[in-house]
C-alpha cells in the first residue's frame, strides 16, 4: 500500500495566500483581482491563479461579475443581517445538540476554554479574547458533529471576516459577550438544550447589533 503523502494542488495554497491578504485587508473589500498581475506577482501561470478565484468565490470571499472578472467581496448592512439571522440557526442548533451529545471530557474542555476567555476579558487582550471565542464556537460545532451544517457555518465565517473586528472593542461589547458566553456555556453542562440554543441565538443576535 502507498502510504506517501501527496501535496495538496498548487491552486490550493494559492487561494489560501490570496485569503490571507483578504482577511488583512490587503486586498480591500470591492477592489478588483487582476489574474495577469496577480499570477505574475506569485510566479505562477493564470491557471491557478483562476482556480483559486474560483475556491474563493465558491467561499463567498470573491464576487465574479459579466465580463468584469472577480472582485473582493464587499459586505453591506443587508448581508451582514441575513448571515447571521442563518449563523443563529445554525449555531443555536449546534448549542442544542452540544448539549445533549457532549462528553464529560468535553463539557471539561469548553469550561476550560471559558476560563481563558475570562482571562482575556480581565487582561483586557482583545486579540486573545477573539483567537479563543472562536476555539470556544469550533468546539462546540465539533461536538454537535454535523458536517454539513460546520460546512455552512465555516462559510459565512469567512465573509464575516471580511469585516473588521472593531465590535469587541466598542464601549461595552466585551463585558457583554463574556456574559452571553457564561449563559451558553452553563446551559450546555446542565445539559438544557433549550436554554443553550436560545443563549446561542441571542449571542449572535447582540453580535449583529455590535456591528452596527
Amino acid at each position: 500500500m502507498n502510504t506517501k503523502l501527496i501535496n495538496r494542488p498548487l491552486y490550493e495554497d494559492v487561494a489560501e495566500r490570496l485569503r490571507e491578504q483578504i482577511f488583512a485587508h490587503e486586498l480591500a473589500p470591492g477592489s478588483w483581482l487582476d489574474e495577469q498581475s496577480l499570477a505574475m506577482q506569485f510566479g505562477i501561470s493564470r491557471t491557478p491563479m483562476r482556480e483559486a478565484i474560483k475556491v474563493l468565490a465558491s467561499e463567498g470571499l470573491v464576487t465574479t461579475k459579466m465580463n468584469k472578472g472577480a472582485y473582493v467581496t464587499q459586505v453591506d448592512r443587508r448581508d451582514l443581517e441575513q448571515i447571521f439571522t442563518v449563523l443563529s440557526l445554525l449555531e443555536g442548533q449546534a448549542a442544542k445538540e452540544t448539549a445533549i451529545k457532549a462528553t464529560e471530557d468535553q463539557l471539561t474542555q469548553l469550561d476550560n476554554l471559558h476560563h481563558r476567555l475570562e482571562k482575556a476579558a480581565a487582561d483586557r487582550d482583545l486579540e486573545q479574547f477573539f483567537e479563543i471565542n472562536v476555539k470556544f464556537h469550533d468546539l462546540v460545532q465539533e461536538i454537535a458533529g454535523n458536517k454539513w451544517m460546520n460546512g455552512v457555518i465555516e462559510d459565512l465565517r469567512k465573509v464575516l471576516k471580511l469585516q473588521r473586528r472593531d465590535s469587541l472593542s466598542r464601549s461595552g461589547r466585551l463585558l457583554s459577550s463574556l456574559v452571553e458566553h457564561r449563559e451558553i456555556l452553563q446551559a450546555i453542562l446542565k445539559r438544557d438544550a433549550t436554554a443553550a440554543e436560545a443563549a446561542m441565538r441571542k449571542h449572535l443576535a447582540h453580535g449583529l447589533e455590535a456591528t452596527k
